[in-house]
């Protein structure tokens, strides 16, 4: 051990790692998926080296709980809460790198989670969980590359950024300005050397499945890219990006905490390495302002500063570190009572809750919409029943109808967005349809007669996309097009 670092805190990083893992597995099997896991887990099922939306480690790890735990919710999102328990460890060590005690390494591991990103990604199994594990993981390696002088530490990162990679690609946004800050340092001098090259090519050697896969499909990741930006910017979802930085990646009540840590590094850093943490931070910062990116892709830049934070937190007078302390206090409590699946189904918090947490609200309710799509399946002719296909308007119904479909007797489903539509349509190209998502108006521009059958609905009452605005199940007949040509103006990115 390093005689200059305090003794790592271990037992109680851990402790408390656990203690959140504990709450969200108790939690996480509240309610249901969400429309956004019911996509990777019918990806899941698809494996591939890549997907229009996303690289293929997430379907990849949805695979691995499908087959421990079936799909039960709570044990699916094990391995999104156990991310984020890592994400605690490697903030307190983070703590420590930077001359941290026992008292600033819990600082900073619970600091960290509780901002509402960090609370979603340990509840909801997304690609965000593990990129925050990653990104994390990098920021400390970048840390320990700086504060130990040893170039083979590049190698390492170059193996983290190719995972990150695997994962989301804002790793490059997060490594260019990581890149970008010890470019900016005296710290540059430890880039020329073999180890970066190592690390370049481990970064490419990971990434290369991917690079193959998108070629053979036409670079889709970029056209699917534009198009979601395009959407995000049309409807607001990027507007206010840096005053949001307050509220979203980070708690509003951790501020004190990573505006300290970033003039621990801007300023206590100056002659010493770790500036560059500073400086990356801006850097990537600016990229993702640029960029008119969404203001949660940053919160992986924030653990680095809450680190620094805590480290500085620790020679605070007693009254404002009791202070920050009980600021955290009231963000735990509040964060757990809105933002993961904690109240009761049915209960009055509970109809609190969803009605301020969309997300929360997108749980509920799917396996009661195949169930009313099975209905609906049943009562058509049995002689038409048998060919009869399923065309889902939206990724969660078609992850649903995926996942509960088969075991109530229901066709393969064809979905029009993303992986779905990239698995083409029914090679039995059926002339009945059950259309769910879509208007009657709609869907005859595709089919030549529509009638409405049933009105989407789930015994909670909770308003949400199927019940609202996506909540018509008809049944279509007479496609106006041979379907190869009808998938291709099916094609719909989300």
């Amino acid at each position: 051990m390093d005689p200059m670092r305090p003794p790592l805190a271990l037992g109680t990083l851990l402790a408390l790692a656990a203690l959140r893992l504990a709450l969200h597995t108790l939690t996480n099997g509240q309610y249901g998926f969400h429309r956004d896991e019911l996509a990777f887990l019918a990806d899941a099922r698809h494996l591939d080296w890549c997907f229009p939306a996303y690289p293929a480690f997430t379907p990849l790890v949805a695979r691995l709980g499908l087959v421990l735990f079936g799909a039960a919710p709570a044990g699916v999102r094990l391995f999104a809460a156990l991310a984020q328990c890592g994400v605690m460890l490697l903030s307190g060590m983070m703590a420590r790198e930077l001359g941290g005690g026992r008292r600033a390494q819990v600082l900073a591991a619970v600091a960290v989670s509780v901002s509402p990103v960090a609370l979603m990604a340990g509840h909801l199994f997304q690609y965000v969980s593990f990129d925050l594990f990653w990104c994390v993981l990098l920021s400390w390696v970048a840390l320990r590359l700086l504060l130990t002088g040893d170039p083979r530490w590049l190698a390492a990162a170059g193996v983290v950024a190719g995972l990150g990679l695997n994962t989301r690609y804002t790793m490059a946004w997060m490594t260019a300005g990581l890149l970008a800050g010890i470019l900016a340092s005296p710290a540059r001098r430890l880039l020329w050397n073999r180890w970066l090259w190592a690390g370049a090519a481990a970064a490419i050697v990971l990434i290369t499945p991917v690079l193959v896969w998108q070629w053979r499909h036409d670079w889709l990741a970029l056209e699917f890219t534009r198009a979601m930006h395009a959407r995000d910017v049309r409807i607001g979802r990027t507007d206010g990006f840096l005053w949001k930085q307050l509220f979203v990646p980070a708690h509003l009540f951790t501020a004190p905490l990573w505006l300290a840590g970033l003039w621990f590094y801007l300023r206590r850093g100056e002659g010493r390495a770790v500036r560059s943490l500073g400086w990356g931070f801006l850097a990537t910062l600016a990229l993702y302002a640029l960029s008119q990116a969404r203001d949660y892709y940053t919160a992986p830049l924030y653990p680095m500063l809450l680190a620094a934070g805590a480290v500085a937190a620790a020679g605070w007078r007693t009254c404002a570190w009791r202070a920050q302390w009980a600021a955290l206090a009231v963000a735990l409590i509040t964060g757990w009572a809105m933002i993961v699946p904690a109240a009761p189904a049915g209960s009055r918090w509970f109809y609190k809750v969803v009605s301020l947490n969309g997300d929360l609200a997108e749980e509920v309710g799917w396996p009661e919409f195949v169930a009313q799509v099975a209905q609906v399946h049943r009562a058509l002719p049995e002689a038409e029943r048998g060919r009869a296909g399923l065309l889902a308007s939206n990724y969660g119904e078609a992850g649903a109808l995926g996942l509960y479909g088969p075991a109530l007797g229901l066709p393969p489903v064809m979905g029009r967005t993303n992986s779905f539509w990239l698995r083409g349509y029914d090679p039995r190209e059926p002339g009945t349809v059950i259309v769910t998502g879509m208007s009657a108006e709609n869907a005859q521009r595709y089919f030549e007669a529509c009638e409405w059958k049933a009105t989407i609905t789930n015994s909670l009452g909770v308003r949400n996309e199927e019940s609202s605005d996506a909540r018509y199940i008809l049944v279509c007949r007479g496609p106006r097009e041979p379907w190869a040509e009808l998938w291709r103006r099916l094609r719909q990115w989300s």
